[in-house]
Formats: C-alpha cells, sequence, structure tokens
C-alpha cells in the first residue's frame, strides 16, 4: 500500500524571516526579563487581591503602579 502526500519542503533560505526571527527572540527575551523583575511580581500580587483588600491596606487599585514603581520612576 502506498501514501501519497502534498506535503512541499521549501529549502530556500528567507533573509527577511531570519531578521525577524532574530528580533522576535530578542523581545521575547526582553519580556522575559521584564516579568521576571520582583516589583513585576508584586504589582501582579497586589492587583491579584481584590478591592477589599487593598482598603484593609489603604490602597486603591489605582495606586498599585504607583506604590510598587514610585521610588524609580515620576508616576
Amino acid at each position: 500500500m502506498a501514501f501519497a502526500t502534498h506535503a512541499q519542503t521549501n529549502s530556500t533560505l528567507n533573509p527577511l524571516a531570519l531578521i525577524a526571527g532574530f528580533f522576535r527572540a530578542i523581545g521575547n527575551g526582553l519580556v522575559k526579563m521584564a516579568e521576571a523583575n520582583d516589583r513585576v511580581k508584586r504589582a501582579q500580587a497586589l492587583m491579584a487581591l481584590s478591592d477589599a483588600q487593598l482598603a484593609k491596606r489603604g490602597m486603591k487599585r489605582e495606586d498599585v503602579v504607583k506604590h510598587v514603581f514610585g521610588d524609580i520612576m515620576y508616576i
């Protein structure tokens, strides 16, 4: 019994795809570095709290970023 397929291999080298892949890899690396930042993790943890839990801490949801990053950024 024989099997037939219409799959084609593209053996040509596409320089634009290589360049795009290079920049995509850099972008993905930068995103992973930013997400690994302790401040980002702290902000995510605070944003996961309910409004009532934030109120117990004396905060509003819109103040979370200012609270976490306020000492290193002018917000």
